[in-house]
């Protein structure tokens, strides 16, 4: 059972001057989540993200993280709060190390044992004690990382964490997002142009577009494996008298040929059997070998729901 939300945004209202940049918004993320934060170039991703973490005042609205409200206990809630907003700035001429045991000095309670603690979720052992200078920037993101979770926050802020990173590396990042919210409970917020990553990492997305919540759905939702009407491509020969008889098939709402020979058919997933059964039971031999589910991806969703606009 959940309980209450890490993060809380209630009617969240930004303007400067007479332009309003965030309209409204409003969304809770719950304890061990990845939320992904999409929307097209302009649509207020980073500047709601400054605000939740402090770094821009709230025109209207309430953020409350753990309770605790940005606007009026500012200092209870964001100790809760581990955050890159940009690229983590360290001081190259240190080591990893020395970086942490730095930042650690101006948090108070956090000890060499945390320190250890952190270098190993990262999994930086290896590398720890080199200079920074040294450090690629997916190292170089592994250690803000570990700055960010040294006062064991219940929220991490993550935005554009993958710029810059190679395939191995946002790989890396996704596994280790994903192992630090099983073994820490850690909520991650996690802001990226990156739409294919972001379809593999996050359990919830919400799309922003010209400071407006559009929606926040499960990934499942948004790339369609949930929805009632669902499309399945069935391999079965002879595909030609296959789509004739599911065109006779009770629940088939419409059925089609592919360039590939396979045969497309719109249905809601609980007519499935029956329409194999029905398959196998008509007069001419059908031999079915395959039926898999069509999902639409989350780019593909993205593009249509923001009405093709580019994400940024």
């Amino acid at each position: 059972m959940k309980n209450e939300p890490i993060i809380s945004l209630s009617n969240v209202t930004k303007r400067i001057g007479r332009t309003t940049i965030i309209d409204d918004l409003t969304f809770d993320v719950p304890k061990g989540e990845i939320f992904g934060f999409l929307g097209p170039n302009g649509a207020g991703k980073t500047t709601t993200i400054r605000m939740i973490v402090g770094l821009m005042s709230i025109t209207k609205g309430q953020i409350l993280i753990k309770g605790k409200s940005i606007k009026t206990e500012f200092e209870q809630a964001i100790r809760h709060v581990g955050a890159i907003v940009e690229s983590p700035e360290m001081y190259k001429y240190l080591s990893g190390y020395q970086n942490l045991v730095h930042y650690a000095r101006m948090v108070p309670g956090v000890t060499k044992e945390r320190i250890d603690e952190v270098v190993s979720l990262v999994r930086m052992e290896k590398r720890i004690h080199d200079k920074v200078k040294k450090y690629s920037l997916g190292m170089r993101q592994r250690l803000g990382v570990a700055q960010a979770l040294l006062h064991r926050p219940s929220l991490l802020i993550l935005d554009e964490p993958t710029n810059g990173l190679d395939p191995a590396g946002i790989r890396e990042l996704r596994d280790y997002l994903r192992h630090l919210t099983r073994t820490e409970g850690i909520t991650v917020i996690v802001s990226s142009h990156l739409l294919s990553e972001m379809e593999l990492m996050c359990d919830r997305v919400a799309i922003l577009q010209q400071g407006k919540l559009v929606n926040v759905m499960p990934i499942q939702h948004f790339t369609g494996e949930n929805d009632q009407a669902q499309t399945y491509l069935i391999e079965a020969q002879p595909p030609e008298q296959a789509l004739r008889a599911l065109r006779q098939i009770d629940g088939v709402q419409e059925a089609k040929l592919t360039e590939e020979g396979l045969v497309e058919v719109a249905t809601e997933r609980e007519r499935i059997p029956d329409i194999l059964e029905g398959l196998m039971q008509n007069d001419i031999r059908i031999r079915i070998y395959g039926v898999q589910v069509v999902s639409q991806s989350l780019e593909e969703r993205f593009l249509e729901i923001t009405g093709g606009k580019q994400i940024g």
